[in-house]
């Protein structure tokens, strides 16, 4: 399902999507929290920050919270999730822009930035691989990457507790609000088949990102969803 069936999913959720993540306990808190490890300084001032995968706007609103003198462009695939992203009420800093990852470049959005947040998307892009080498290669020097993911291949605990919510809670109450439950089925069987936190660190410094690292979220969601850090190197640093 990784093409673009996967965002004719989308589309076709993206009334009740809001209504769906609101249902998960610290959902955005989660967002927020990692959005924070980016460790921009205090506001963004005069920051470029892109919210890749930005859906209906959610991890957009974590990062306009936290740094409301950024620049903040969030990108997505699904024309219908950006609309109800478009549709919120955002201070003029705040655009949007409906491409795939791997259509971006620097030049296309206007410069390199200083920093790419990505929550849940690396995982449903076609190529792995070449969606992070554009990440990164959206980045300035000094620049900094992260990614909020779903990752339990490295833990049987995590990988248990992940199909029990999936089927206990996230399939029936899609299917309960949308009437079909193929996206929250996909996102089950995705985040299984979805490197381990060593491999994607790995894969993260292979896509030449440096001082790569993860942390833990707290609450349910410990060792299922995590950030990932990275970073491109300053000018002049050796």
């Amino acid at each position: 399902m990784k093409s673009g069936a996967v965002t004719d999913e989308f589309d076709r959720a993206a009334a009740s999507y809001d209504t769906l993540v609101a249902a998960n306990p610290g959902y955005h808190r989660h967002l927020r929290l990692s959005a924070r490890r980016l460790a921009l300084p205090r506001g963004g001032e005069g920051m470029r920050v892109l919210d890749l995968g930005c859906g209906t706007g959610a991890s957009t609103a974590a990062l306009a919270r936290l740094f409301p003198r950024a620049r903040i462009i969030g990108v997505d695939a699904s024309e219908g999730m950006l609309a109800r992203a478009r549709a919120k009420k955002w201070k003029p800093n705040v655009r949007f822009i409906h491409a795939r990852v791997e259509e971006l470049s620097a030049d296309r959005l206007g410069g390199p930035s200083d920093a790419v947040f990505a929550a849940y998307l690396l995982r449903n892009c076609p190529d792995t691989d070449a969606a992070l080498g554009v990440m990164r290669d959206l980045l300035g020097p000094g620049g900094r990457m992260v990614l909020h993911e779903y990752s339990v291949a490295d833990s049987p605990a995590a990988r248990l507790v992940w199909s029990l919510v999936c089927w206990g809670v996230i399939i029936p109450l899609g299917r309960l609000v949308t009437g079909r439950s193929d996206l929250y089925r996909y996102l089950w069987r995705s985040v299984l088949d979805f490197d381990g936190v060593t491999e994607l660190r790995r894969r993260m410094g292979r896509a030449g990102l440096e001082n790569v690292r993860s942390l833990p979220l707290p609450g349910w969601q410990r060792g299922v969803t995590h950030t990932f850090l990275g970073g491109v190197a300053a000018e002049g640093a050796s």
